[in-house]
């Protein structure tokens, strides 16, 4: 980072009301994001992160987003903390004028990412089953009498920070299977009954003491809850074929978090929730390895199995889970 990035820190920091510049005693950057300037912020007795929005993601193609999202993402914090406190971090407020946002530094003995976790082949903590019941109850306040989804009508921030790179990105690279994913981009951007996250990604999500902490909603907006649990099942099964030894586990993951979602649809018919889950996963998968954020672990001979296994799926899709891991385990 540079002097110019310490002085918006402190800025923001002060502006905030939790310190004057002169108690900023360091400043460090945070590495392994793409879409924002993140940074760990020292002041006398206590650390603090803060996080501010960038206009052009750090990718290798060409992708923008509105710096506005940073808002969206705050706001999603809030609306997460007052039916999940312990499941976000502490918030400590976010500014217009700097278009930033301040919030608990998550750290200690028990703190661990769960990508770290999931990567190192760890022993199976229970964590998407942890996962999936914070999501769904986050899911199901949304659709409460009473919710204000006034803060998250950003289906178009939406649209450029996921639909646009992944699935329109790879539509174009896939012409054959085009209007299968333009359909499925269609639905999700005229869906407005959940509130979606759009990053549930394990290298979003912290475990501390047990519970998961959820990160980086730069993508909230109202949706479709068939997108969150897709984008993170997606993960769980792309690891599952780049960890042989962790296949197996990883795959009934993928049905262990969604018997721990599912009791709590109240909102719509849960085998239609799961169709949708079960369709738009392989889009997903092959997004990953052709769209604009390719996933970095995977060797090309397991780019080639993911190709293999999403295009027939996208063409027919299947319509639950069981049915889809039993597709992919076949491989």
């Amino acid at each position: 980072m540079s002097e110019a990035f310490d002085l918006r820190c402190a800025k923001l920091i002060a502006n905030l009301g939790l310190a004057g510049p002169g108690e900023i005693l360091a400043v460090k950057p945070l590495t392994g994001g793409v879409a924002s300037d993140i940074s760990v912020v020292s002041l006398p007795g206590r650390e603090i992160c803060v996080k501010f929005a960038l206009p052009k993601l750090k990718v290798a193609e060409d992708w923008r987003a509105p710096v506005h999202r940073n808002k969206a993402e705050y706001a999603w914090l809030m609306a997460a903390a007052a039916c999940a406190p312990e499941n976000v971090p502490g918030l400590y407020g976010w500014s217009a004028a700097d278009n930033g946002f301040a919030m608990e530094y998550v750290t200690g003995e028990s703190v661990y990412l769960w990508k770290d976790a999931l990567l190192k082949s760890a022993p199976d903590r229970g964590e998407a089953e942890a996962v999936a019941s914070v999501l769904g109850r986050i899911h199901a306040a949304s659709t409460a009498p009473g919710f204000d989804p006034s803060p998250f009508r950003n289906r178009d921030d939406f649209h450029a920070l996921r639909l646009e790179p992944y699935l329109n990105f790879t539509a174009n690279k896939h012409p054959d299977l085009a209007p299968q994913l333009c359909a499925l981009v269609n639905a999700l951007y005229a869906a407005d009954s959940v509130l979606v996250h759009g990053d549930v990604s394990p290298k979003n999500i912290l475990f501390r003491n047990g519970k998961p902490i959820v990160l980086d909603a730069e993508c909230a907006t109202m949706g479709d809850a068939s997108f969150d649990l897709a984008f993170c099942l997606n993960h769980l099964i792309l690891k599952a074929l780049h960890l042989p030894a962790s296949r197996r586990s990883l795959l009934v993951s993928v049905l262990r978090f969604w018997a721990s979602y599912e009791p709590g649809i109240s909102w719509e018919d849960p085998v239609a929730l799961e169709a949708r889950v079960a369709a738009l996963i392989p889009a997903l998968m092959l997004a990953r390895v052709d769209g604009k954020s390719p996933v970095e672990y995977l060797s090309d001979q397991t780019r080639a199995r993911v190709r293999a296994l999403a295009i027939p799926l996208i063409a027919n899709p299947v319509r639950s889970l069981t049915d889809l891991i039993t597709a992919i385990d076949k491989d």
